[in-house]
């Protein structure tokens, strides 16, 4: 009967008993009611009720305020991270007066995505700060520095390779507006600027290490990168690009040639002169004679005189005169009191400027050198490989070449100029020598000679890229640098040899006169080549392309400026071998000064290059082996040049004024100085030019003020003229039968200016 036996079990399982067992708890009767429950809360900051709403804030079109854009910034949500780093410029391009009062608020709420882990939020943060950086006065934005470089840097360190290349981004937006504040500090192991730590942010992304062995910053690289991951090329590049422009503004060394693409604010370099001098205070007096004090200034157009202040003669010198000639001696302030050692008195110009150096910068040019010199050798590594893997496809001869490959091959050649112009820079100027430097750029050169000149190569009817033909122009410049740091580091030796003996010039040495052309490394071939190269460009003349013949073009300013040390390197370094040569490449350079127009933007740096070569001759403490006045050929071409110059003056007029100082400079000093050029028929040449520079006589108006008076009435260069006029009718006076034209037209262009009883107390004391 099993139904009958289920009921009973069943009418006994309502009154037996549970057993407890061990371990269990108690169970809870089946009619028990559950009393818990849960509670939760909803944070509405922006709907509160507590809090009062001001109307008349300044909103977005979402109605989001510029403190709830800030807390938007925190979201765990990344589309709303970016929607309010979006809000925030839509707001601030609208009411562009918050900048100002809230950037403490906004540098610091924004400087926390940077290392953001979503890529969206990262490149619309970068271009946030691309924008906002330039509504923001530098001074404004220096005290908030820190906090962006101590984020940056800790994202170069990011587990993540894609948040360490967008930092990289973050430093080169940094570097175009606070590039000071980014290399400070980055010869100092472990001090207090950020530029160590960016710098071995870099070096740690591209594996190379910068910790050194035993010996300190002597011993051998160890490399101390954990970074495992492969770049690909993009990012390589982007890597590569920003530490260029790092170390183009930490070194100072390298001009890059499409940084500044006027010439109205280019400088033109002197500096490899020095070794050619026996002393640092001889090359200061033949630097100053040229130099323009009117110069442009990049913004708005302004022109910024250096000198233009209006000083009164003081019977004693003071500490608040600011004449150079007062007598203020720093090495003798309390802080400079040390004890000299007789081994220090051996070159005291270098020991004043070491001193000079640290006392403006914190850092010696010694630490500078040596600090480079480390870089480079910890550097040297990838930047060979990288060229070596690139070379192939770049000057492939049946391709054209990619634009990344040669993006890269460009920029380690800019690193290398930066570098490695530094080291050898030092060594042209000090004498030092830095033979592990010169060897490796010496096998850098060795990699880029074969394709030397760089063309452009591909099939003949493909189409022409202006971007590849000046990248492969920039190759060519940069090229030609490196060759001319080895002739010029070469000759820095001899220049420290003898500095040794002042009292007499000395005669160089057969070493030294080998060297000087080709130097320590760069055979006499490659020399002839780089020549050859120079002398097509100043021709207007492009190297064969194997896509299209190229355009002749004129040379721009940043490529003749880069151009100079070689130019100085290898007419200053003559030998039996490249005497020829050396010849041919100072007959091109004059040449292409004659046929320079004045409107050119070259023509400034070409006036002040070739004056200073005419001016050497007069200089008691030039040691160098270029002379003027050896070749009756060439002394005619410069005396066609110099006549030249009165008519350059005139087609100026008042619209270019450092040109116009440049050239009244050099007539200046060619006169003071008794030029061998100046013969006395080029006198009564130079005389008869210059009357159409203050007066003209017109068939039909008469007299008619010449350029002269186009000049800006409180311009210091109106006397600088008139002391050039003043000079050259000293020289009239030895000749009494000679007119008095240029005399007569001064007075009449003078007639009522307020420079009349200038010249004439000028001319009644000469």
């Amino acid at each position: 009967m099993p139904k009958s036996s289920k009921k009973k079990k069943e009418k006994a399982a309502d009154f037996s008993k549970a057993k407890l067992k061990l371990g269990k708890g108690k169970q809870a009767p089946s009619n028990v009611v559950d009393t818990s429950f849960k509670a939760r809360s909803i944070a509405l900051p922006s709907q509160s009720i507590a809090t009062d709403k001001d109307a008349g804030a300044p909103s977005t079109r979402r109605r989001l305020t510029f403190e709830a854009l800030i807390v938007h910034l925190k979201h765990y949500n990344a589309a709303t991270r970016r929607d309010a780093i979006l809000g925030l410029r839509e707001l601030l391009e609208a009411h562009p007066e918050l900048i100002s009062t809230h950037l403490t608020t906004l540098v610091n709420s924004c400087v926390r995505v940077i290392g953001d882990e979503d890529s969206s939020v990262r490149k619309t943060l970068l271009s946030f700060f691309s924008w906002l950086f330039l509504h923001v006065p530098q001074d404004d934005l220096m005290p908030h520095s820190p906090v962006l470089l101590l984020f940056t840097t800790s994202a170069q360190t990011h587990i993540f390779p894609e948040i360490r290349i967008d930092a990289v981004r973050f430093l080169d937006v940094f570097l175009e507006h606070i590039p000071d504040v980014v290399t400070e500090g980055w010869t100092q192991q472990g001090g207090g600027g950020h530029g160590r730590r960016v710098l071995e942010g870099y070096l740690g992304i591209l594996n190379a290490g910068t910790t050194f062995g035993e010996g300190g910053d002597t011993g051998p690289v160890q490399a101390t990168s954990t970074a495992s991951v492969v770049l690909s090329p993009a990012s390589k590049l982007v890597v590569l690009r920003s530490l260029a422009a790092f170390l183009k503004h930490a070194v100072g060394a390298g001009r890059d040639i499409e940084v500044d693409p006027t010439s109205a604010t280019l400088t033109t370099p002197t500096w490899y002169f020095s070794s050619s001098f026996a002393s640092s205070s001889a090359f200061d007096a033949f630097d100053a004679l040229l130099r323009p004090e009117l110069i442009p200034s990049p913004r708005a157009g302004a022109r910024l005189p250096v000198s233009s202040e209006t000083r009164s003669w003081m019977p004693e010198a003071s500490e608040e005169c600011e004449e150079d000639f007062a007598g203020l001696f720093s090495l003798v302030s309390a802080a400079n009191l040390g004890s000299w050692a007789i081994q220090d008195m051996d070159n005291v110009d270098a020991a004043v400027a070491a001193s000079s150096g640290e006392a403006q910068t914190g850092t010696t040019p010694d630490q500078q050198v040596a600090s480079s010199a480390n870089v480079a050798r910890a550097l040297h590594p990838t930047l060979v490989s990288t060229f070596l893997d690139c070379a192939p496809a770049v000057f492939s001869p049946s391709s054209t070449p990619p634009q990344t490959e040669l993006q890269m091959v460009l920029v380690v050649c800019r690193i290398f100029r930066s570098l490695y112009g530094r080291i050898l820079q030092d060594a042209a100027e000090s004498g030092r020598v830095h033979e592990t430097a010169e060897s490796d750029l010496q096998a850098m050169l060795s990699y880029l000679s074969p394709y030397f000149p760089f063309t452009v190569n591909g099939p003949v009817n493909a189409r022409r890229d202006v971007k590849v033909e000046q990248a492969f122009q920039d190759l060519n410049l940069i090229f030609c640098e490196l060759s001319s740091f080895l002739v010029l580091a070469s000759q820095g030796g001899d220049h420290a040899s003898s500095a040794r003996r002042p009292k007499s010039r000395p005669a160089r040495s057969s070493r030294s006169a080998a060297s000087s052309v080709s130097g320590r490394g760069v055979n006499t071939r490659q020399v002839e080549r780089v020549s050859e190269y120079i002398m097509q460009l100043l021709r207007g003349e492009g190297p064969p392309s194997g896509v299209q013949t190229s355009i002749p073009r004129p040379i721009t300013p940043q490529a003749y400026i880069s151009l100079l040390p070689t130019i100085w390197s290898l007419i200053n370094g003559r030998t039996s071998e490249m005497a020829d040569a050396s010849a041919s490449l100072f007959s091109v350079v004059v040449q292409h000064a004659i046929k320079a127009s004045s409107t050119s933007t070259v023509k400034r740096h070409v006036v002040e290059f070739l004056g200073r070569l005419v001016l050497l001759d007069r200089e008691p403490e030039y040691i160098g082996t270029f002379r003027c006045g050896r070749n009756p050929e060439q002394d005619a071409k410069l005396e066609e040049w110099v006549l030249q110059l009165p008519q350059t003056l005139w087609e100026l007029g008042g619209s270019h004024l450092p040109t116009t100082e440049t050239i009244v400079r050099l007539l200046l000093r060619l006169s003071q100085r008794r030029s061998g050029l100046l013969r006395p028929a080029t006198y009564t040449a130079l005389r008869s030019r210059l009357v159409p520079y203050f007066t003209i006589t017109h068939p039909t108006r008469g007299k008619v003020r010449g350029p002269y008076s186009k000049l800006p009435l409180e311009s210091p260069l109106r006397r600088l003229i008139l002391n050039l006029v003043a000079t050259i009718l000293v020289h009239r006076r030895s000749n009494v039968q000679e007119d008095d034209n240029l005399l007569a037209a001064v007075t009449d262009a003078l007639h009522g200016a307020s420079e009349t009883d200038y010249f004439e107390g000028i001319v009644s004391s000469m």
